[in-house]
């Protein structure tokens, strides 16, 4: 089955309301109108100003996170629907940041998944392994965790799940999963899907590889039958880096 490649920019907190509507004007200029899906997730306080940078565009405006109430005292938190008040399309839950900096449970990030599926937006689920798990061989065992934070009882469209899968060792430090560990894990996030729906349902799915994706590395990942996009960091704060990756995945 051939599935459309996204490649999702997360800027994290990052750029300044000019830079950000700047970033985003450069990404919409050279992004491609078909052939490969491509978003950007500003932080919360430019979503207004970069949704109307990329007005008009085939780029997808994204967030980082939400809140999975639809709205009340919960001070400082943003719900589903302030999202798709701005013309947010997809957002992301349980990026290893929010796991292992912000101390997010399962149960929440569970939660929020629900909520950013259950609201109608594309939901990028993150999982992936600290470099202690990878070395005690627990990389699968913890990706499966992760993935059991979804219920196959309410979500149905898989063209709104995409798997981002972030070795957590290989975020931010220059180092990155070879092709063939990449694959594997890819390969095997597949598999639980498949175990979890079904297996027309897992070959609909989009996963994303997540850990210091870069143009020089972008091709050969890319090139792998279950990596289907990236889920980009430090290469997405400049548009010429971000697009070298979205021209790769075409």
């Amino acid at each position: 089955m051939t599935r459309v490649p996204f490649v999702a920019g997360n800027w994290k907190m990052n750029t300044s309301k000019s830079a950000a509507i700047e970033l985003a004007r450069g990404v919409a200029a050279g992004a491609p109108a078909s052939s490969v899906q491509v978003g950007v997730a500003p932080p919360f306080v430019y979503l207004d100003a970069v949704g109307q940078a990329i007005g008009g565009s085939s780029v997808l405006l994204g967030a980082q996170d939400c809140y999975f109430e639809k709205n009340g005292a919960f001070t400082g938190e943003i719900s589903v629907e302030m999202l798709k008040d701005l013309g947010v399309k997809f957002c992301l839950t349980g990026h290893s940041e929010r796991r292992h900096v912000l101390k997010e449970s399962g149960e929440l990030v569970g939660r929020k998944a629900a909520a950013v599926y259950g609201g109608g937006l594309t939901l990028i689920h993150c999982v992936g392994e600290k470099l202690e798990e990878r070395d005690a061989n627990q990389t699968l065992a913890v990706c499966q965790k992760q993935l059991d934070e979804l219920s196959p009882s309410t979500m149905h469209d898989p063209d709104r799940l995409v798997i981002a899968y972030e070795p957590v060792w290989a975020i931010g430090t220059g180092r990155n999963a070879t092709d063939a560990q990449a694959q594997e894990v890819h390969a095997f996030i597949r598999g639980a899907i498949a175990r979890k729906w079904n297996k027309d349902f897992a070959d609909r799915v989009r996963i994303q590889y997540g850990g210091s994706m870069k143009p020089e590395n972008a091709a050969g990942l890319l090139a792998r039958p279950d990596v289907d996009g990236g889920l980009i960091g430090g290469a997405a704060l400049k548009a010429d880096s971000f697009l070298a990756i979205v021209m790769a995945a075409r």
